[in-house]
């Protein structure tokens, strides 16, 4: 079972799928607007990703690059195709794509009093036990903070330079730092 990444945009034929699953996926304080997304995917340094299963949608991914580092930003399946091994094919896929690149991505910090807790310690796991290792950063986005796992290090200036790059002057809502 191979996946296939395909370039999204507003006209591409499962726009309206992948904007669905972009809103039930992500929580609405963990998200950008849909538009927003698509919009800055035209730039060069940004990847809008289908992936595909035999021809099939089955989810999405944002990639943002900068220099050598590339960052996972949305990754999700849609819910009809997880618990297949699809997750783990996707983020392979992704990490051949960006092989000359360190990928990295963030994720909810482990709370145990969060609400969501189990889920983000299955999601932890799903990372780790494709390849990615924890990196001793966190990022802030907006409001929320994350921990960030990746497949080699990367240095809070090289993540700040790529969101300046992505986002203009709004790129102080976002900042990386070396974890406590």
């Amino acid at each position: 079972m191979k996946i296939t990444l395909k370039r999204i945009n507003f006209f591409s034929p499962d726009y309206g799928k992948i904007s669905r699953l972009y809103r039930t996926a992500f929580p609405a304080d963990e998200r950008a607007p849909m538009w927003l997304l698509a919009l800055k995917s035209e730039k060069e340094n940004v990847d809008f990703w289908g992936l595909y299963s035999e021809g099939k949608w089955v989810g999405l991914a944002y990639v943002i690059s900068g220099g050598s580092a590339s960052y996972l930003f949305y990754l999700a399946l849609s819910e009809d195709m997880r618990g297949k091994g699809l997750g783990s094919k996707s983020l392979q896929s992704l990490i051949k794509y960006y092989s000359g690149q360190r990928l990295f991505l963030a994720l909810e910090q482990l709370d145990k009093s969060a609400d969501n807790y189990e889920e983000r310690l299955k999601r932890r796991k799903f990372y780790l036990k494709n390849g990615l290792k924890p990196l001793p950063l966190t990022i802030r986005e907006a409001t929320v903070v994350y921990d960030v796992m990746g497949t080699g290090d990367v240095k809070p200036e090289e993540y700040e330079s790529m969101m300046k790059k992505y986002l203009g002057a709004a790129s102080k809502i976002v900042s990386m730092d070396y974890a406590d």
